[in-house]
């Protein structure tokens, strides 16, 4: 094509946990272009999620190429794109051969439930052998779980990359042929992106960002670097890890494709990206998206907070190798769109997600039915990988309309119970509550999470938040646009846009009487299965 404007835009690679997208953003957060692509799951037993590696990063070249197909149709040449930013579903581990560049199985997704068995192994050995915090010095019981999560900021969990990746090795003899051979590569799924997009096992660039880092049980938290104590514990080998970076510098560049040699210079896990998207830097700033899970982050800048109260800490960015870190307390819902997702194909209640929303408006109250939507177990602040999904408070004048309202309700009342522990260990009462991702477009969610949590939610108009936080960090590794993540003034004309508000209208009574009985509902759902030690 000719005549084509030049511009100085950025893209943003984001891979979730169903699609993936590749958006073209302006320096006023404007979408100039955009291409999105969902590409299969696999469900192959109870519990299990799994995605093929080589079907992810298929997905990621289409959008990149439909994306920059529909940016010149727009009238912009594809050298506009100066930099792209990386964003990714958190946790999700992937294991490949550094001979070969190829992938030794299926990914596992972070809402996988498999591993509840090496999940009781590693808690049975923190009370019976402990970990080894010194040479010969071990803490164990109660103490080691404390040692643990001190050094990781996380509990041990199916969540985490470790017990996946420790799963992989012990199921799969490729894997574990691979791991003593060190010929293991490990990686999150940015840490597969970067390498795929950069020449694979040519270039053989094995990263990944301090926020994913900071959601593998073996990175420690106060020096962003792997411990020996957390390897040594989980029997994973130093080899097969990658170097770990910062959130925003150059790491490489595309080296196939449209945007060849264009670089890569942001990468964050999807929550994280998310904070910086909704410009949350600093102190006392949350936002929570709600995706296919929810993920509520509350900023707590320089310092490292240690929940008392089920939260995990983690990275919330670290803006170039040389800056200090900036961290986040989060908690963690593992359902709040595949729900939905499962009323409407599991369940057959609703034809398309949208659907719910209608349903749920149709009637007045639930009348008295609870859903703990705990399919692969409870995340924070209850961390129960045996918790099991119940609804509760069936009668004969139950409908699918009640069951839809206590399905939006269930995610009301899942970011309540993470706000009552942010409470307790921030000491900072949340008046108002920052929200984005796919779920937040039903108004009627909105009202519920609003009533239910008894606190103003705020949903921007440009909800494209995790993608922006990627191509911001980007920018900002370039200074494009004078952008700077370290200085949020510079981000000043960046996502302008309005916001809608919803406020409660739900009784005082009322709601500390929904919210009496979810506790009653949950605990009914807590323990049901227990994890063996293999």
């Amino acid at each position: 094509m000719t005549n084509l404007k030049q511009g100085e835009f950025v893209g943003s690679l984001d891979c979730g946990t169903t699609s993936t997208r590749f958006l073209i953003f302006d320096k006023y957060a404007n979408i100039v272009a955009q291409h999105q692509l969902e590409y299969p799951q696999y469900y192959p037993e109870p519990g299990w999620h799994e995605q093929d590696a080589d079907e992810l990063m298929e997905s990621c070249d289409v959008c990149i190429t439909e994306a920059c197909k529909a940016l010149e149709a727009a009238g912009w040449a594809k050298e506009s794109v100066k930099v792209i930013g990386i964003t990714n579903q958190r946790e999700s581990a992937v294991a490949w051969s550094r001979k070969t560049g190829k992938a030794l199985c299926r990914l596992i997704v972070w809402d996988d439930a498999r591993t509840k068995n090496t999940v009781a192994h590693f808690e049975h050995k923190l009370q019976t052998v402990g970990i080894e915090v010194a040479p010969g010095q071990f803490k164990k019981g109660d103490e080691g779980v404390q040692a643990l999560r001190k050094l990781s900021g996380l509990p041990i969990s199916t969540y985490f990359s470790a017990i996946k990746l420790r799963w992989m090795i012990d199921h799969h003899a490729n894997v574990r042929k691979a791991h003593e051979e060190d010929d293991l590569l490990f990686g999150t799924v940015e840490s597969w992106i970067v390498y795929r997009l950069t020449g694979g096992a040519h270039k053989n660039l094995h990263i990944t960002d301090v926020t994913n880092a900071s959601r593998t049980l073996l990175m420690n938290l106060s020096t962003l670097k792997w411990d020996p104590v957390l390897t040594k514990f989980f029997e994973i080998k130093d080899s097969v890890l990658p170097k770990i970076v910062s959130s925003s510098e150059v790491y490489g560049e595309l080296a196939y494709g449209p945007l060849k040699g264009v670089k890569i210079a942001g990468l964050a896990g999807d929550q994280q990206a998310a904070l910086v998207g909704n410009k949350c830097l600093k102190q006392g700033e949350a936002k929570c998206t709600y995706g296919t899970g929810a993920f509520l982050l509350f900023c707590t800048g320089e310092d490292i907070v240690q929940s008392q109260h089920g939260l995990l800490s983690t990275v919330a960015y670290q803006d170039g190798n040389n800056s200090k870190p900036i961290y986040a307390l989060e908690g963690s819902i593992a359902v709040a769109g595949s729900a939905i997702k499962w009323l409407r194909d599991s369940m057959k209640m609703v034809s398309s997600a949208a659907e719910v929303n209608t349903l749920a408006d149709s009637v007045p109250g639930t009348g008295g039915v609870y859903f703990v939507t705990a399919f692969s177990g409870l995340l924070a602040p209850y961390w129960d990988p045996g918790a099991a999904g119940l609804i509760i408070g069936l009668s004969s004048y139950t409908t699918p309309a009640h069951i839809a309202l206590a399905t939006l309700e269930a995610n009301a009342f899942q970011t309540r119970a993470i706000l009552e522990s942010m409470k307790l260990d921030s000491k900072t009462d949340l008046k108002h509550l920052k929200v984005d991702g796919g779920m937040t477009n039903g108004d009627k969610v909105m009202q519920v999470l609003a009533d239910i949590g008894g606190f103003t939610v705020i949903r921007p108009e440009m909800r494209e938040s995790t993608a922006l936080g990627s191509a911001l960090l980007a920018g900002s590794a370039v200074r494009l646009h004078g952008w700077n993540i370290s200085e949020p003034e510079t981000l000043a004309e960046v996502n302008t846009a309005g916001s809608t508000n919803f406020t409660p209208s739900m009784p005082e009574p009322e709601r500390e009487k929904r919210w009496q009985g979810w506790k009653r509902a949950v605990q009914r759902s807590i323990g049901w299965e227990e994890g063996v030690d293999e």
